[in-house]
C-alpha cells in the first residue's frame, strides 16, 4: 500500500523561506506544497497527518562525507572506528549519505563500502559513495576509476583523495590531474557529478595541486570538492580564494569545536560561513559534512595525546543552529549547506528541496530551538516526536 502523508501548517523552508504551508507526500515523493491541501483516495488508502504548528520543515539532510564503514586505524588496528548504523543517521536528520574510505584503503575496500551503502539503503535512507580512498593510484572496484563512476550506480565521484598531508600518497601533479580528468569525463558520460572529493591536511602546501590543475588545464574549479577547509585559519583563507574563483568548499562540522578552536586553530563553521558571506561569495559555494565515524585524536591542554574520539553525524544540525543563533545567518542560507548545495554539486537531482517531484525527505525542527523533532525519508516516518521509529537490522528498538 502506498504511503500518503500530509504535514499541516509547518513553517516551510524549501530551502528558500516559503511561509506556513502543507506538504503532501505520495509514496516516496513530494506531490504538492501549498495551503489547505486535501488528499482523497477512498477507504483503501490511509492518510497520515502530521501537525506542523510550531515546527519548521526543511529538506532531509545530505551528509556528503561520512565514513559509513568506520575510519581511523592510524594508531594501530585497535583504533579502527565502528561502522555507522541507521540510527546514527536518522536520529540526526540525515536521509542521504555519501560514504567514503579514508586513510585505510587496505583493510577497507570498495566492495565493503558498497555493501554497507546497500545495507543502509535497504534499511531506509538513500546512499551514494566515492570510489577510492586517500591513496593514489586510486583503488577501485572494477580496476578503472572511469568504469567505477560510469557503471556502478552508487558511485558518483572519487575520493577522498588526500593532499597536503603526511598520510597521503604524495601524488604528483600529473597523477592528480589525471584523476580529475578521468572523473570529469566519466561524470559527463554517465550523467553524474564525477566530482573529486579532496582531503586537505595541515601542510603549508594547502590547495596547491587543485589550484595548479585549475590554472594549467581546462578542468574548472567546480570539478573539485575540497573538504576539511576549516582545519586551520591559513588553509581557510586560501579556500576562500578558491570559492571566489567558482569552487565549492566543504566545511567539516565538529561537536567539540570549543576545544579545537582554541588548541588547534580550527575555524568554527558558523564563523567561516559568516566570513564567506561577508566577502560576497555566493551562498551556493559551501557545503557542510560530518566526517562521521572518522577518528579524531584527542589531546590535553599541554598537547599530550589522550586517545581517539569519533566524528559525529550530530554536528550537521549543530552547525546550522550555530549559524543562526551565534552569527545571525538566515536559516534558509545556513540550511543550504546540508541540503540544496550538496545536492547541486553532487547532481542528486531529486534531493535537497521541498518541492513537487523531489524525494519525500523532510526534517521537522522545533521553531524555538531548532532541535530535531521528526524525520521522514522517502515518505517513511523514521523519527517521530524525537523518538526513533525505524531501527536497523541489529539495532535495539
Amino acid at each position: 500500500m502506498a504511503m500518503v502523508t500530509i504535514i499541516r501548517k509547518a513553517n516551510v523552508y524549501q530551502p528558500e523561506a516559503a511561509g506556513v504551508k502543507d506538504i503532501l507526500i505520495l509514496g516516496d515523493r513530494i506531490a504538492a506544497v501549498g495551503e489547505n491541501l486535501t488528499a482523497q483516495f477512498g477507504g483503501s488508502v490511509e492518510v497520515e497527518e502530521i501537525q506542523g504548528e510550531g515546527l519548521v520543515a526543511v529538506p532531509g539532510f545530505i551528509d556528503s562525507h561520512e565514513h559509513i564503514l568506520g575510519g581511523g586505524g592510524e594508531g594501530g588496528f585497535h583504533t579502527r572506528t565502528p561502522e555507522a548504523s541507521l540510527g546514527d543517521l536518522i536520529r540526526n536528520g540525515i536521509t542521504t549519505v555519501v560514504g567514503c574510505i579514508g586513510t585505510d584503503g587496505i583493510g577497507r575496500d570498495m566492495t565493503a563500502l558498497l555493501a554497507k551503502a546497500h545495507a543502509l539503503e535497504n534499511e531506509g535512507v538513500t546512499t551514494y559513495a566515492y570510489t577510492g580512498s586517500y591513496q593514489v593510484p586510486v583503488r577501485t572496484l572494477t580496476g578503472s576509476l572511469m568504469q567505477d563512476i560510469m557503471m556502478l550506480d552508487k558511485v558518483i565521484g572519487v575520493g577522498e583523495v588526500a593532499i597536503s598531508d603526511h598520510r597521503s600518497s604524495q601524488p604528483s601533479f600529473e597523477e592528480f590531474a589525471r584523476i580529475a580528468a578521468d572523473a570529469r569525463v566519466a561524470g559527463m558520460l554517465s550523467g553524474k557529478a564525477g566530482v573529486v572529493n579532496v582531503h586537505l591536511g595541515d601542510s603549508p602546501r594547502k590547495l596547491d595541486l587543485i589550484l595548479r590543475v585549475v590554472r594549467e588545464t581546462e578542468i574548472p574549479a567546480s570539478q573539485f570538492l575540497p573538504t576539511h577547509v576549516n582545519r586551520n585559519a591559513a588553509l581557510f583563507e586560501e579556500c576562500l580564494d578558491f570559492a571566489r574563483q567558482g569552487g565549492v568548499i566543504d566545511f567539516t562540522g565538529n561537536e567539540d569545536i570549543d576545544y579545537w578552536e582554541t588548541i588547534c586553530d580550527e575555524v568554527r563553521v558558523c564563523k567561516g560561513i559568516r566570513r564567506l558571506l561577508d566577502l560576497g561569495i555566493p551562498d551556493t559555494r559551501f557545503t557542510i559534512s560530518s566526517d562521521g565515524q572518522g577518528s579524531m585524536p584527542l589531546f590535553d591542554e599541554n598537547g599530550q595525546y589522550q586517545g581517539i574520539g569519533i566524528g559525529k553525524a550530530s554536528c550537521l544540525l549543530k552547525e546550522v543552529r550555530e549559524c543562526v543563533q551565534r552569527e545571525g545567518i538566515p536559516l534558509e542560507t545556513a540550511i543550504k549547506g546540508i541540503t540544496a548545495n550538496p545536492a547541486s554539486i553532487l547532481k542528486l537531482n531529486r534531493k535537497g528541496q521541498l518541492k513537487p517531484g523531489f524525494d519525500g525527505d523532510v526534517c521537522l525542527l522545533t521553531e524555538d530551538s531548532l532541535s530535531l523533532h521528526t524525520v521522514i525519508a522517502r515518505g517513511r516516518v523514521m523519527v517521530r516526536d524525537k523518538k526513533q521509529q525505524v531501527f536497523g537490522t541489529f539495532e535495539k528498538s
